[in-house]
């Protein structure tokens, strides 16, 4: 009985490599990593109320360099104003991303996030490891100050 030669498998990601390249350039995305590392490149504040939606590339006029091109944003809700006010930090941030100039500026389109990375729930520390360090802050005389380190210090142990 003949042995079986060698598996040839190749990993998901490049079979679908050509498929995810011509989605993502179909919205003007020239590279698909400004939407899978959106985290890491807008921050972790900025990302976790907005989303990369296309890239509008203006057409290019012969003799003249391409002008940057315009990124839309979904954001959500009352949320845009405060992304609009960031404008600044994100164009920064991008470009450097890229290496070159390449966004101009934001458009900002209101909507639902995809959110696929859900924040965890925050939940409230156990009490009974508040009361242990409510007990090591007796030389805090304000009670409310006393009760809100103690549940941070809870917090922060239990994480």
């Amino acid at each position: 009985m003949p042995r079986p030669g060698p598996i040839n498998a190749k990993p998901l990601s490049i079979l679908l490599n050509d498929v995810f390249s011509d989605a993502y350039a179909k919205q003007g995305f020239a590279a698909r990593e400004l939407v899978t590392r959106w985290n890491e490149i807008a921050g972790e504040r900025i990302a976790a109320y907005c989303e990369p939606l296309k890239m509008q590339w203006p057409r290019p006029v012969e003799g003249q360099p391409q002008e940057p091109a315009t990124l839309v944003l979904r954001v959500e809700g009352p949320m845009a104003l405060e992304i609009q006010h960031s404008s600044d930090v994100i164009l920064e941030r991008v470009n450097r991303f890229f290496g070159w100039h390449a966004v101009g500026r934001l458009t900002i389109r209101q909507a639902p996030l995809s959110r696929r990375n859900q924040p965890k729930p925050r939940h409230a520390p156990d009490p009974k490891a508040v009361a242990r360090e409510a007990e090591g802050l007796t030389e805090v005389e304000d009670d409310d100050l006393r009760a809100a380190l103690a549940r941070l210090g809870a917090s922060i142990k239990r994480n």
